[in-house]
């Protein structure tokens, strides 16, 4: 039996955390009474920065239940990714094992229940991945897709309808220690940590309330933070491209030289400028690219906090 907590990023949440807690707290006290974990397991709540009553509520929570109910306060919004990590390295230091989740409680809690079947059967890691997409608009859905196939064919190894669903052993939460990137992409890195893994399949719901911090240019922005973080295939795409445009150019030089020994030099005004327009547009493209990794190196190179910890909540502190 294993100490287990529930850890939740939350930002904003005020009108989902109450119900959110019911149903944790709830499903926490199912567990420790069938003994599947131990009296010490909590629910770990993290505060992003809130701007509404988030953490005064993840106070009253923690005064009300000191033994169920933990919190996390981030001195400034960090974002979701560094709030789950400053979550997870908390939960490490009082637990065996933390499975992060989101606030609006989509994910299917009681999913938990087989996470940690698994764990106790040696598994270091455990995805919770989607069955369907139903509840998904035919946009969003097409587009997740995409994304999906977009990262594989840029040598990312991603865990296909999975997001920050999943459970962690103190060994796997060690591993993730080990690793400082300030441009973090969470489901790209964990599974580059290795060790036993399995995965729980469930089906994704509704809001429990509140609206999704996710809206369509922080999902574009995520994407492009995963791609950037985790390969270089984008930059050899541009060396080949280079590539095919130079020896294109050699291929136009001998075709020019020939029309014009041949005496066949017609005036082309149309060609030239969608030449200078294409060039043009892919070098603007392939600087953009280019210092988008430049600008990764720079933040690297600084070594920043990723985060500061203003307030914790926890009983044996």
């Amino acid at each position: 039996m294993k100490t287990v907590f529930l850890v939740v990023p939350c930002y904003n949440e005020e009108d989902a955390l109450p119900e959110t807690a019911r149903q944790l707290h709830q499903k926490l006290s199912q567990l420790k009474e069938q003994q599947a974990v131990t009296a010490q397991s909590r629910i770990l709540f993290v505060d992003d920065g809130s701007k509404d009553k988030t953490w005064e509520i993840i106070e009253n929570l923690n005064a009300f239940d000191p033994d169920s109910f933990d919190g996390v306060k981030l001195s400034r919004n960090e974002g979701h990714q560094k709030a789950l990590l400053a979550g997870l390295m908390e939960a490490k230091q009082h637990c065996d094992a933390a499975i992060s989740l989101d606030a609006d409680l989509q994910d299917d809690i009681n999913a938990v229940d087989e996470m940690i079947q698994k764990m106790e059967e040696g598994c270091e890691i455990v995805y919770g991945v989607r069955s369907e997409r139903e509840t998904d608009s035919a946009f969003k859905r097409n587009t997740a897709h995409g994304f999906y196939k977009l990262m594989k064919l840029m040598g990312v190894e991603l865990v296909y309808d999975h997001a920050d669903y999943r459970l962690m052993t103190r060994t796997a939460l060690d591993g993730l220690a080990e690793y400082h990137e300030r441009n973090l992409f969470l489901r790209g890195i964990i599974p580059m940590i290795g060790y036993k893994t399995d995965k729980v399949f469930y089906k994704r719901g509704e809001r429990t309330a509140g609206e999704s911090k996710y809206p369509l240019k922080k999902m574009l922005s995520f994407a492009l933070e995963g791609i950037t973080s985790l390969s270089i295939r984008p930059i050899r795409f541009i060396t080949a491209l280079g590539i095919l445009i130079f020896a294109l150019s050699i291929i136009m030089l001998v075709y020019s030289f020939i029309r014009y020994i041949t005496g066949q030099t017609v005036a082309g005004w149309t060609s030239i400028v969608f030449s200078v327009w294409a060039i043009g547009g892919l070098q603007l493209l392939a600087i953009g690219v280019i210092g988008e990794y430049v600008g990764k190196i720079y933040l690297e190179t600084k070594h920043r906090p990723q985060y500061f910890i203003e307030k914790s909540l926890h009983k044996d502190e």
